[in-house]
Parts: C-alpha cells; structure tokens; sequence
C-alpha cells in the first residue's frame, strides 16, 4: 500500500519551526516570504507561484528525510519545466535568498543595537575591552603607545565576486530601509500599511529587474560602485568608531575634553588601479579614479564643515576668538572678499562661526579647482581646522571643540582629500618584458607605452590630491629582487632624464608556495639595493610585504597553503624585528574560505608573534565590501572587533600562546603540510583532471557572467589550470556544491595524525588550527554529497570523483570529532541554523543549474549553444550565489 504524501504545510512548517529563529527574524521572513508570494501571483505567469511551491516542498523534503527517492522525486521536478518556467523559478528562489539575507542582516542590527551600551561577554571583543586587557598586561603607558600606533588598512579590490547587479543590491538596501521603517514604527495603523505597500511595490521591483548584467562593468563603473558604500557608511562612520572607543575610554569626559584615540582607520582601492591581468585598467582610468574618489570625499568635507559651521553661533562676548582665529579670518576674508563680506553679514560677532565658513569655501574650490582659493593639501585644512579648535579650548568651549569639530577632524586625518589611497599593482613579467623592449630601443610597443604611463599618472596624482593619495606599487608574482628593482628601473625610464621621481613604495606580493618560501632571502637582498634602502629610511625603516592566499592554495592545497603561509609570516617578521624594520604584512584575502576568508578577527589573533604588531591591512572585495562596509551598524562592528584583534593579537599573553603552541603541534604541522600536499597533488596533477574540473564544475561558464571588468583568466586553456585565476577556480567549486578549495586535503592530513585527543588538545590551544578547523566547518557544511555527485558524474572518471567524495566525508568525519557534537557547526548555533535554513532552497537552484549543466555538456560538439540554456544556468549561478554568500 502506497505511503501517503507528506503535507505541504507540514514538511516546510517542520523544517522552518526546526531553526529556533529570533521571533522577530521569523517575522521578518514570514512576512517578506508572504509578499514575494503574492507577487509571484501577480506578477509571475499563470501557475509560478504553484511550481515554486512544488520544488520548495520537495527540496525540503529530501533535505529533511535524506531519501534518494525523496532526492529523485525533488530533481524529477526540476526536470520537469519548461526553460521559461525555469528560468522564473530560478528568479524566484533568488528573490527569495536576497529576501531571507536582508532578514538576517536586520536581526544582526537589532542584535548590535540591543548590546550597545551593555557589558560584553567577551571583554576583548571591543577596541576598548581589547585596551583595557592590554593595560592589565603591559601597563597603561605602553598600552596607550600600542592605541596610538593602530591601523587597519583595509583595500577595496574589483575582484569579480560580487554577483548581484548594483541595481539589486539598491533596491535590496530599499527594502532594508522599509524593514527598519516596520520596526520604528507604530503596529496595525496606517503608517504600518503604508510601509507594507512600499515594501511590496519594491518587491515587485526586484522580481522583475533582471539579476545578472547583460554586459561586463567598466572600471569606472566599479569605482562608482565602490564611492556608494563611502557615501553611504564609511564617511560617517569611521569618526562614529572613533568617538564609540573615545566614550568607552574617557566617559562622560569624551567630547569635552581632547580625544584618548587617535585615527587608526585607512583606506585603500585597487579600483581603477589594479592591471594585473586587466587590460582594461590604463593609465588614464587611474587618473579618473583618483578624481572621482577626490570629489567625493572633498563634497563629505565640504557638507561637514558646513554643519559645523552654522552650529557655532557662539558669540564674542561669551566665546572670545583667540588672535590665530582673527588673524586666520583676515587671511581668509582678504582672499575672498565678497564671499566674507556675505559671511560676516549672517554671522555677526560670530567670529568662530565665520571662520568656519570660509574654510567651507575653500574646500569647494579645492573640488572645482579654483586656484586661487584651494588647499595645495589636506594638511593645510587641518591646520586652519585645528586653529579654530584651539581658540575654542581656550575660550571655555571645549564641548564645541572636541564635539562635531573633532569628529569634522577625524574624518580629514582618515581621508584625506583622496578618499583612499589608489594602489598600482602589475606582474613581474610584464616588467621585465617592457624593460628588454626599452633596452633594445626601437619603436615601444603599446603595452610598453601604458606601463610607463602609469608612473606619470602616479606622479600626477601625487601632486594633485597630495602625496597620500597613491604611491604604493604592489609587484605581482615577486621572485627574486631584481623583480621589485625594476620597478624604479622603469619610472626612470618614464619620467626621462632629469625628471622627477614619483614617490614609491614598492611592495612584494608573494604568492606561490615556492615563493613564500622564498620571500626572507628576497627581502634581505632587496633592502641592500641603494634605491630600495634609501626609500627605507626615508620611511624611518618601513616596510610593507603582501602575501597571497589565493594563488598558494590553489597551488598546494588550501592546509599546506595556510601552515606555509603562518611560517612564511613568522620568518619574515623575525627577519624584520633583527634588522629593526618596522613591518607591515599585507593579507591578500578573499571572501570565500579558499582564499582566506573567513572572520577576520580570529584570523587576526591566530597570527605569528610579531606579525601584526599592531598593524593590519588586507582585501576586501566583492561581496565582502557590501557585507562589512553596506550597513552602518555592521560597519561600526567590524572595524571595531578588527581594531580589538589587532590589539590582542600583540598582547604577550596572545603571542606567548601562539609561539608556545606552534612549537608544541611542530610536527602535528608537519605531517599535516606533508600529507595534505600529497593528496591534493594526487587529485590535481592526474592526467586530464583539467579538463575534467572544467566539465564537472561550471568553470567555463563562470567566465561568462558579468561580474567584473577584469578577464576570468590568464590565457587559460583547458588542457591547463596554470593560469586559471583563483577566483573562478574557488566559485567553480563552491557552484558545484563542493567547495574543494576550501577543505581538500584536511581529512587525510588529520588522519594522518591519527591522535584524536591530540588533535582535540591542538584545537583548544592552537589558535591557526582552531581557525583552520572552524572555516573548515563552516565550507563543509555549505556542501552537499548528493548534489555533489551529480555534477561529478558530469566528468565520466569515477576516479577522480571517488578522491573528491571520499576526501570529503573522511574531513568531516575528523572535523567533527574534533570539534565534538552531533554534526558541523555543532559549536556555532547561529550560522548552523543559517545555513541549515537555506541549504534546501539552494539545493533547488542547484538542481536546477544541473539541469542546464547537463545540457550543455551533452550537447553535440558543432551544435551552438543553446542561449536559452545558458541563461538559466547563468541565472542559477547568480542564485545558488546569493543562497550560500560566498563566491570567490
């Protein structure tokens, strides 16, 4: 007798009530869920919103009880529409993942709202816990040192990770905005039905704007993408940081009295400066990247000072203007009279006020370029802002002072008249390649042309937005001196006899396994290089080093890559501490686990003794930026919890537990770099695995989406992964469901160990090995067997999908028995019951996405591709993207 089928109601209403979601998330999503379903009604063609419901049911379904039936009867569905309906089904589930993501994000604001003010659980986890448990080991002198020398650099890349549209990602930050109206708001009135209609109307939007791009951003595009999340948060928010970690220190002190913490935050962009591999990013683009950012910034600074200006309506006789003050009016007033005499006539006896006012002035003309009245450099600003602050102090009013002044302060010391500094990274062969043209004389080929034009773009941006704005240039793929030398060789060259040199901080990428290695000897023979030693000490001994994660873990295998990786860390800055080199390692992280991602705090606080020294730079891009930096809340979180791991991580007590373990797991180590390598060489080096991992994974198509300006690959055949970027290499895993970049080699490494109690011991003393194990747990736990082996079948060579399954299960098997619990993210209840919530709606997509893989793989050689086909998978990539918030 056929079993009856499940209820519907009862397989989703299980799985959902099964998450334990915060009340009010439930709510968040309930509702949301509700609207997009009468949209789909609405909007969608007759019987949508029935199919969706179908595979949603059945999705759940197989996820909940693990049959194959339940599985078979879930694709069968998925199978069963047509293309058109596919492809609005895919839309569907998309809607929905962006949905459901900005319902979590809402419920981490109401989380760091709620805390705000509160005592912390962890004590470390806030800049000023962090400085108060320093304080306690070092003493409060030291320690305030420590305060003074922060920085946290964070450099927005153009990567090609993001893959919403930027108009999704707006009309998202609508609907984020009308969800925040709904909680402010009065409940069951007008204003709740008004908010209501709204955020169906914007629902609607969503649905019918189309989620991929139908051509490839511009760089300028990206830079444009990227001013959106400074205008939007940064600008006010660093300076908020600021005054949080200022309250924190000084109490009700803070902002009446000086400021206990200095600006620690610096931006940098690689958007519109970044050619390595990108032809489309000319000299000429970073001229008008720079200039973009510049107005930007300049229009914040310009509407501060503003602000400021009109609130200081202090008169003489209460708040007597110092000489300096009198005598910086006069000078403004003579360069400008007719726009003081205005001034003076709306701010009588107001002299602060004026002041103010006029400096508003020339900021404007230092953004439209009035020469005769702009600032020649930030500073200058700073100067006359400071004058003003002073007289204030000086006259009783240091509320006035160190209130919105201060914070009109911070932001010009953060920002400068740049915004972020613009970074220049290019290859090392490229290099050497215009250098045996220019010596060979002749005619200079295009490419020579470009590259000697970006040194007179450095130049150009130097002298007009000041010395801060560019001047560090990153050399992809360093292997020896001589490739870092020919940098300087080359702006020679550029700027021609006699000509002026840019400034130039010529920073090393090491990326390679073999490179990492190598990166102490290469320093040690480059800093005796007369060029490169007296730019050191021009820096008083400064010296900034970029390491790779990308490139290394796709070249041994992510466990190998993370160990070299922390020992190439740890060589260089005992290198760097002999020679009295003050260090600063640059991380070149991605979002996804197989390029370093993960959280950024516990990375930081698993660093080698004397690598951080209390400075941090490293990558942010993609979908990362929109993560940490879209929201204003979340922003001020993360710079915060950075700020403290930087902190922490230069405590004795932290480095003294890092050195202490890493020679205690010494050989734990060993093994685990040896035999982990080994493993994944056997899988990556076998014959034809290329072109299998291009046929099982939707590599090739990956390349086909929209997502950025720069080129997927290198010149990439299929016959050879040597070129392929990590980015697509990392997404085309993670579409697969997979995500081998993030984990491949770690069950056989621990295994290899063999000690469990051992290994147990390692994840609570071992900082690295807790952070590898638990980003480890976090990629494991996206992936799905079932799913897995279907697009492995794709590839018809069991043997190589049999190391991929077997390595899998044998790594979670280990990661679970080291972590404990009945399964991944056993220690982790928030995220397991966000990625068990959504792994069945993914799973739809994914089957989906199979389908159209499966197509066009057994598609006839001479036959064109079906663009029907492609547009469903494509669409499906975009999904299964926003499902799992990770891509390269």
């Amino acid at each position: 007798m056929p079993t009856a089928s499940p209820d519907p109601q009862d397989v989703v209403g299980r799985h959902e009530a099964e998450q334990e979601m915060p009340e009010r998330m439930r709510a968040d999503v309930r509702l949301l869920g509700t609207l997009l379903g009468q949209v789909l009604r609405e909007s969608g063609s007759a019987g949508l919103f029935d199919d969706v419901e179908r595979l949603r049911t059945a999705t759940i379904q197989a996820y909940t009880d693990e049959t194959p039936a339940a599985f078979a009867s879930a694709a069968a569905i998925a199978e069963s529409f047509s293309l058109e309906r596919a492809d609005e089904v895919v839309r569907a589930f998309t809607c929905y993942f962006h949905l459901v993501n900005l319902a979590e994000e809402r419920q981490r604001v109401r989380v760091l709202r709620e805390r705000d003010g509160a005592p912390s659980r962890d004590p470390r986890g806030s800049l000023a816990g962090a400085y108060r448990a320093l304080a306690g080991e070092i003493g409060d002198a030291q320690a305030k040192d420590r305060l003074d020398g922060l920085l946290f650099h964070p450099v927005f890349t153009a990567h090609p990770t993001e893959a919403r549209r930027r108009a999704v990602s707006t009309s998202i930050r609508r609907l984020s905005q009308l969800v925040d109206a709904l909680d402010d708001g009065p409940r069951g009135g007008d204003a709740e039905r008004r908010t209501t209609r709204h955020l169906l109307e914007e629902i609607d939007t969503l649905w019918r704007t189309s989620p991929i791009r139908d051509e490839k951003p511009q760089p300028l595009d990206e830079v444009r993408t990227v001013m959106a999340v400074f205008d939007d948060t940064l600008f006010t928010t660093i300076p908020e940081v600021y005054r949080r970690v200022d309250e924190a220190l000084q109490g009700d002190a803070s902002g009446s009295a000086a400021p206990a913490v200095k600006p620690f935050v610096r931006i940098g962009s690689w958007v519109g400066g970044d050619r390595d591999g990108n032809p489309f990013v000319t000299a000429k683009i970073s001229r008008k990247a720079a200039g973009i950012a510049s107005e930007h910034v300049l229009f914040g600074l310009e509407r501060a000072a503003a602000r400021v200006g009109r609130g200081l309506t202090l008169g003489a006789a209460s708040t007597p203007p110092s000489a300096d003050v009198e005598a910086l009016w006069a000078r403004l007033s003579t360069a400008d009279e007719e726009a003081a005499a205005e001034v003076a006539k709306r701010s009588p006896g107001e002299l602060h006020r004026a002041a103010v006012l006029m400096l508003v002035r020339k900021i404007e003309a230092t953004r439209t370029r009035n020469a005769d009245l702009a600032y020649r450099e930030p500073d200058e600003l700073l100067a006359d802002l400071r004058t003003v602050q002073r007289s204030l102090v000086d006259a009783g009013a240091p509320r006035q002072a160190y209130g919105e002044l201060q914070e009109l302060i911070w932001q010009v010391e953060t920002f400068g008249f740049h915004l972020a500094e613009l970074e220049v990274r290019q290859h090392s062969a490229v290099h050497r390649k215009v250098l045996a043209e220019l010596e060979e004389g002749g005619e200079l080929s295009e490419q020579a042309e470009e590259v000697l034009e970006v040194f007179r773009a450095i130049a150009y941006v130097q002298k007009r937005f000041g010395s801060r704005a560019a001047g560090r240039y990153i050399v992809s793929f360093t292997q020896s001196a001589e490739d870092l030398a020919n940098v300087r060789r080359l702006a020679r060259y550029a700027v021609g006899e006699g000509g002026t040199l840019p400034v130039l901080d010529v920073i090393p990428l090491f990326e390679t396994f073999d490179d990492l290695q190598a990166a102490p000897g290469i320093l040690a023979e480059i800093t005796e290089h007369p060029e490169f030693a007296a730019r050191l000490a021009e820096t008083g001994n400064k010296l900034e080093v970029m390491l790779g994660y990308s490139d290394s873990s796709k070249d041994v295998g992510p466990v190998a890559a993370t160990l070299a990786l922390y020992e190439a860390q740890s060589l260089i800055a005992d290198w760097a501490r002999e020679r009295r080199i003050e260090l600063t390692l640059f991380h070149g992280r991605g979002g996804a686990l197989g390029r370093g991602g993960g959280p950024a705090n516990s990375a930081i606080i698993a660093q080698p003794p004397h690598s951080v020294d209390g400075r941090f730079k490293l990558t942010e891009q993609g979908e990362v930026i929109f993560a940490r930096y879209g929201d204003r809340d979340i922003a001020m979180r993360h710079v915060d919890q950075v700020g403290a791991a930087i902190l922490t991580a230069s405590a004795p007590s932290n480095e003294e537990r890092n050195s202490s373990a890493a020679a205690r797991f010494a050989d734990v180590a060993s093994s685990m770099e040896e035999t982990s390598r080994a493993r994944f060489f056997e899988l990556v080096k076998a014959d034809g695995f290329a072109p299998w991992f291009a046929r099982v994974t939707p590599m090739e198509e990956v390349g086909l989406l929209a997502l950025g300006s720069r080129p997927a690959r290198r010149g990439l055949s299929v016959e050879s992964l040597e070129d392929l970027r990590a980015i697509p290499w990392v997404f085309a895993w993670t579409q697969a469901r997979i995500n081998l970049a993030g984990w491949y080699g770690l069950g056989t490494a621990l295994a290899a160990v063999g000690d469990e109690g051992l290994l147990c011991e390692a994840y609570t003393e071992w900082p690295l090995f807790r952070t590898m194990i638990d980003n480890v747990g976090m990629s494991l736990a996206k992936t799905d067997d079932r799913i897995a082996r279907e697009y492995l079948a794709l590839g018809d060579r069991d043997d190589l999908a049999a190391l991929v399954l077997d390595e899998m299960a044998l790594t979670r098997e280990w990661v679970v028995r080291i972590v404990g619990g009945d399964g991944l993210l056993s220690n982790k209840p928030v995220l397991q019951r966000a990625v068990k919530l959504r792994s069945p709606y993914v799973d739809a997509l994914s089957l989906l996405q199979l389908r159209a893989l499966r197509a066009l793989r057994e598609a006839p050689v001479d036959t064109e591709t079906d663009p029907d086909v492609q547009r469903l998978l494509l669409l499906a990539v975009s999904g299964v993207a926003a499902g799992l918030q990770n891509t390269g």
